[in-house]
């Protein structure tokens, strides 16, 4: 089985998701890559999925670098490349036997060459649903824990339990 990477068109995700649009609106690019950077991170622990997010250096002149945060390969491109021909050339790199890309933008033209180098495409909103199922899913496994040590720690045994909860539904149903 292929091994999955996810690389991602960060300008493309602060341009199509709701809360990043609003803070890229409110001038404040920055807090919108943050933003991005820690709900990918989730994302990524969660599903056990590399993920290498790139910006185009054109609105952080000087920055060409690339590095790790949250767990995650961050890459702003030389200021001579964009981030569509940086992702369009490592995209077809390391689409290989052992690895299946998937990149994620809404750029039709973008598409249309990884679709040309056999990697699949996710569009902006498609990440964005899958992302908010997953903070879903981490929070209801939050609660669920939290919920299964406060029975843990209950007094109550579990044939206790059972019938408290037996009696709350008989009360229930004579209201």
């Amino acid at each position: 089985m292929k091994k999955p990477l996810l690389i991602v068109d960060g300008y493309n995700m602060i341009g199509a998701w709701p809360e990043l649009v609003k803070l890229k609106n409110q001038d404040n690019l920055e807090d919108a890559r943050e933003l991005l950077l820690q709900r990918l991170s989730n994302f990524a622990k969660y599903e056990g999925l590399p993920i290498i997010v790139v910006f185009d250096a054109q609105f952080v002149p000087g920055i060409t670098k690339s590095y790790d945060k949250y767990e995650l390969e961050v890459v702003f491109t030389e200021e001579g490349e964009t981030a569509d021909s940086y992702i369009e050339r490592v995209a077809g790199e390391l689409n290989t036997i052992l690895t299946q890309v998937t990149v994620a933008t809404s750029d039709l033209a973008e598409q249309w060459v990884i679709f040309s180098q056999g990697a699949l495409r996710t569009s902006a909103r498609e990440l964005y649903k899958n992302v908010q199922k997953t903070e879903k899913t981490i929070h209801q496994h939050q609660e669920d824990i939290q919920f299964s040590q406060f029975r843990r720690n209950s007094p109550w045994n579990v044939e206790q339990l059972q019938n408290l909860e037996e009696k709350l539904r008989e009360l229930s149903q004579n209201d």
